[in-house]
């Protein structure tokens, strides 16, 4: 698939009518018309790679990460003088010291730089709309020109909501990737119901409350996606403990487990976006805020061997940011909540009656799911939140560390046609 989507999400507080910038970054081939343009962004990229490498080698062993400012100074003559423009040496500064703060935070070694990818600065590119083509200036002032394979989802960004911003140009396997990164700003809807969301292994569940409480709708989702994908996954290791020493060397087995381990991986991508989907669809037909589970630390408390298959393949954390992504650009705002004890209380009261593992009585005798209570809880807990006095979009509040609403974090998630979305406060 030539488009993917990356998301990052940051943690943030926000309220009413305070809007966010939201970045999409379109991923597009490119081909350059002549095989001199094609060799000259070869060396401009081989350049930059190898020139971050050495700012980051002239300060890994620094005690302290130098600033912007000694960076420049120390670097931008000699940047120039290798034939690079000034926005050029900028971005080369920027990302070497990225780099080394990054790594230096996880404690990693020094970093070594393979992949040939340079950030643009809007004064450093051109863009023709009309003729598709992209103009770049690359070392010593010279400009090439490369052709885009357009897509037609694209068009969506090419509108006075979205503002082109830099892009990036990276070099793979001999084929020339161009992200176009827009900007958007977003300003989220005030809801009028509360939509609690419970995420299981072969189901999503909902429950959807006003404001005041009373019931609205719920419904079940199925999911199907996983059971699926984990037979495809079996399989591939059944196939692997046949040849144990060397699979790797058998040609016919390892295609065969690539595609079958490839075919777990579109059913889990396909299923959840449209599991994610349907519930922006539904928050959006009834104004909702989307509640969903913090369920961080799900995998390392799991001790059983039962789930021990399905909790590692288990893509709750991708349907989460799926729906997160596709909510936030229509604008609807999506909370956070600890799920502990959610299937476990009664949300009208009194206390539950358990008549198995997924069956529950209610006090007023209505049998349901525990599915079904812990969606509902979820969006109670949200109304008490707004109720006690405390609003989650304010930056203050005194709730215990438990009940606040979080926003999640992670590595870059894949999901088809945009490349990547990020949110930032506005200021």
């Amino acid at each position: 698939m030539l488009g993917s989507f990356y998301i990052f999400l940051y943690s943030f507080y926000w309220w009413w009518g305070l809007g966010v910038r939201v970045y999409a970054t379109v991923k597009i081939r490119a081909v350059a018309p002549n095989p001199s343009l094609h060799h000259k962004l070869y060396l401009f990229l081989r350049s930059y790679c190898d020139w971050t490498q050495y700012i980051i080698d002239n300060i890994w062993f620094e005690d302290k990460i130098p600033s912007m400012k000694k960076l420049h100074d120390k670097f931008y003559g000699l940047l120039r003088s290798m034939g690079f423009r000034a926005h050029h040496c900028h971005k080369i500064e920027r990302r070497a010291k990225e780099i080394v703060k990054s790594v230096k935070k996880n404690r990693g070694r020094k970093p070594v730089l393979r992949k040939l990818t340079a950030r643009i600065d809007y004064e450093d590119y051109r863009l023709d709309l009309r003729s598709k083509t992209l103009k770049i200036a690359v070392l010593d002032n010279e400009w090439i020109v490369l052709k885009l394979k357009w897509y037609s989802y694209i068009n969506k960004y090419i509108s006075d909501d979205w503002k082109l911003k830099e892009i990036l140009v990276s070099f793979r396997n001999n084929n020339i990737w161009i992200y176009l990164v827009f900007e958007r700003e977003v300003v989220f809807r005030k809801p009028r119901t509360v939509m609690g969301v419970d995420i299981n292994f072969d189901n999503i569940t909902y429950t959807i409350l006003d404001m005041n409480g009373r019931l609205v709708s719920m419904g079940i989702i199925p999911f199907k996606g996983l059971r699926r994908a984990l037979h495809y996954k079996k399989l591939a290791e059944k196939l692997q403990k046949r040849y144990p020493r060397n699979w790797r060397y058998v040609k016919w087995v390892r295609n065969v487990r690539a595609r079958w381990l490839g075919r777990a991986k579109n059913i889990l991508r396909d299923t959840s976006h449209y599991i994610a989907k349907k519930i922006v669809g539904i928050a959006d037909e009834h104004n909702s805020v989307i509640v969903l589970e913090d369920l961080k630390n799900i995998k390392s408390n799991n001790k059983g061997k039962r789930f021990n298959w399905r909790i590692n393949f288990w893509t709750y954390r991708r349907i989460q940011e799926y729906i997160y992504y596709k909510a936030l650009i229509k604008n609807i705002p999506v909370a956070f909540i600890d799920p502990k004890y959610s299937s476990k209380k009664s949300p009208i009261g009194d206390r539950l009656i358990f008549i198995n593992y997924r069956y529950v009585r209610l006090p007023n005798g209505f049998i349901v799911t525990r599915d079904i209570i812990a969606s509902w809880n979820l969006a109670l807990r949200y109304l008490r939140m707004k109720g006690s006095g405390w609003s989650m979009w304010s930056p203050d509040n005194s709730l215990n560390e438990g009940m606040k609403p979080q926003l999640k974090r992670g590595k870059p998630v894949q999901v088809s046609k945009i490349t990547k979305i990020t949110i930032v406060s506005k200021r």
